[in-house]
């Protein structure tokens, strides 16, 4: 495994799906915002991790306080997801094997378990790791009237969740070929694949919610409090 684990967390967006007065990574759940029980569970999981936080340069919305990581940076966020991960990349001292995972914040459910098998895959596995989901539901495929047109077979298909884990260099190259070639990418994952790469899937937990609409936030709510629930149960 590499001497230094990187963790970037994209918080530039702005949630407008939300419909808030805020950004949705400062939302509160059990009156802390989203983004400080996203840090806490990653720290509580990789404690000496270096963090590179992506930020919106106006953001007025964030305290230095909420961080708990010992070794930590703050980056210029970017209009979309790939530009902020890229500007972290490029700020850090990483050796190229260093392992980078990079997580939603958005993600505040995420498990220490599900943390460190996706760190283990990324580390062991040359082309990289994500998290995700084996397909349950019923697929559809939709017109642009939103008329279901054809049922998708579900075999095979997997919902990808974060954190995603790559080595520093080949994801610095991946998301480097991506801007050149002027392809917007919504994850890490896929900016590898477009070198011909196959990243692992690393089966991860159905609570590993990323909260996007406004009711997901009492989801949220509930996950963490049932997660806490079966600690202190394991823990009796």
């Amino acid at each position: 495994m590499s001497d230094t684990l990187w963790l970037i967390v994209p918080a530039a967006g702005q949630g407008k799906r939300m419909g808030a007065d805020k950004p949705k990574q400062y939302l509160n759940i059990a009156e802390q915002p989203i983004l400080k029980h996203t840090l806490q569970r990653l720290h509580a999981a990789f404690p000496d991790a270096h963090l590179v936080l992506c930020l919106d340069r106006d953001d007025q919305w964030f305290r230095s306080e909420w961080v708990p990581f010992r070794h930590w940076q703050r980056v210029k966020g970017g209009q979309e997801r790939m530009e902020s991960v890229l500007n972290a990349l490029l700020a850090i001292p990483a050796n190229d094997n260093d392992v980078v995972m990079v997580h939603d914040v958005a993600r505040p459910c995420i498990t220490p378990a599900d943390l460190h098998a996706l760190y283990r895959a990324a580390s062991e596995h040359p082309e990289g790791a994500l998290l995700a989901m084996p397909v349950a539901d019923t697929m559809k495929r939709a017109n642009a009237e939103q008329h279901s047109m054809v049922t998708e077979p579900r075999a095979g298909l997997w919902h990808a969740l974060t954190p995603q884990g790559f080595h520093y260099a080949l994801l610095r190259c991946a998301l480097e070929q991506a801007v050149h070639a002027n392809r917007v990418v919504t994850d890490e994952a896929s900016a590898v694949e477009a070198l011909g790469k196959a990243p692992k899937l690393v089966s991860g937990r159905r609570d590993n919610l990323k909260v996007t609409h406004p009711d997901d936030l009492a989801l949220a709510a509930a996950i963490m409090a049932s997660q806490a629930a079966q600690s202190s149960e394991r823990s009796a």
